[in-house]
């Protein structure tokens, strides 16, 4: 059994602030709540990985992983509303997928994957065409992945109408696999002298149709009422927790088809830029595994956490010292604009720029940034991993350093 926390730290100043709306900070009820259960085989490892129980074979794991699209979704309900376009409700169909499929791509699965969805839906509010869409689009996305030879077997799943329970709708999936022990990054190897190669969130990778943020789909609940104005909580109260105090619902200055320059040649909305799809790695990260599996090291997501993400994986007491961030897309000033939030709590929530991390030798790094271009995605070295007596993290931007977080 595998439950996921997803904990974000924030300064003490603005903790009434989450807690107001309903979001808890570093979740020490759920971890108490879990404390006692099974770490797994490999306990750095990104996903939980247990022996292989369906079959009995030492040589191999099971790995399962539950993962969804979160709040995001009721931004999808904004815009559907008020666009009147339901293939928006596509994009939170991948969100889903891709917040499982990325954790598996961090302990090395990239093919043979089992996919169940669950959507839980307000009907009263939720029409029959939006979840066609939802489920239609799993299956579109999925279908574009085994383009790539990334084959995810789409095995149907549960749908409920719960409007006691949800307000909209909530949009969730597991993720099965069975891998052979050899073929694991159980990030066991991460050690001193190891760069770390982040991959942009941001950009047009070549199997994106569009623009993408970099966005993903950690943090929406903070983003949607720091960004969107109280218009939203007016014309859509269902969208929100009605006890939650006034002046942190919708606090903003956007609206969410207000006109954003990206650069000279493209521009977007606020609601496009909130609502890009979660990127995956998948088709980049299958070529890589296959050509440099020995040569990595370790594999973090970037999701909830930020770019302190890494120090929960990491096997040994190391400083990992990260001075050659991306510079933050549009998405991410907007936000930090908007909140007032200082660069520490944008980092420590957000991924500001790249979501995923290979931990690895600087030879291979260079090459891995130049195979990453081949997929119009961006790469570059942003840190490295140092001895050290505990575990800790510096962020470096400009100079300054950002955080130094002390862990053991």
């Amino acid at each position: 059994m595998r439950f996921v926390v997803h904990c974000t730290f924030v300064r003490n100043n603005k903790m009434s602030l989450y807690s107001k709306r309903g979001v808890s900070a570093q979740k020490e009820d759920v971890h108490a709540a879990i404390k006692n259960l099974d770490k797994g085989l490999y306990e750095n490892a990104f996903c939980k990985i247990y022996p292989d129980y369906i079959s009995g074979d030492d040589a191999f794991v099971n790995i399962m992983h539950a993962d969804g699209a979160g709040t995001k979704s009721i931004l999808a309900y904004l815009y559907w509303k008020e666009t009147g376009d339901v293939n928006v409700w596509k994009g939170i169909a991948q969100d889903a997928i891709v917040m499982n499929l990325d954790d598996l791509l961090c302990v090395g699965i990239q093919n043979n994957i089992l996919f169940s969805s669950t959507i839980d839906r307000n009907k009263t509010l939720i029409t029959a065409d939006v979840l066609e869409h939802v489920i239609n689009g799993s299956k579109e996305f999925l279908d574009s992945l085994k383009n790539y030879g990334v084959n995810i077997h789409y095995l149907g799943g549960e749908t409920a109408d719960v409007g006691d329970v949800v307000r909209t709708i909530a949009v969730n999936g597991t993720m099965m696999a069975r891998c052979a022990k050899d073929k694991l990054i159980t990030n066991e190897n991460i050690q001193p002298g190891n760069v770390i190669v982040g991959f942009a969130s941001f950009g047009q990778a070549s199997y994106e149709t569009e623009y993408n943020s970099g966005i993903g789909s950690n943090g929406l609940t903070s983003a949607r009422h720091d960004v969107l104005n109280k218009y939203y909580a007016e014309r859509y109260p269902e969208s929100f927790e009605p006890a939650l105090d006034n002046d942190v619902v919708y606090i903003g200055k956007h609206k969410l088809n207000e006109e954003i320059i990206i650069n000279d040649d493209f521009t977007t909305t606020v609601g496009k830029l909130l609502l890009s799809p979660t990127r995956t790695y998948a088709p980049l990260i299958k070529f890589l595994l296959e050509k440099y599996f020995d040569d990595i090291n370790g594999m973090i997501h970037c999701s909830g956490g930020g770019q302190t993400k890494c120090m929960k994986y990491l096997p040994a007491p190391l400083k990992i010292i990260k001075n050659n961030l991306f510079e933050p897309p549009e998405i991410f000033k907007i936000i930090q604009q908007n909140s007032n939030a200082d660069n520490k709590e944008m980092y420590q929530i957000f991924n500001m720029g790249h979501r995923l991390e290979i931990f690895t030798n600087e030879a291979k790094a260079l090459d891995m940034i130049e195979e990453a271009k081949a997929f119009d995605i961006e790469a570059r070295i942003i840190g490295r991993a140092e001895a050290s007596d505990k575990k800790e993290l510096q962020i470096i931007l400009n100079g300054e350093i950002l955080m130094m977080n002390k862990y053991q």
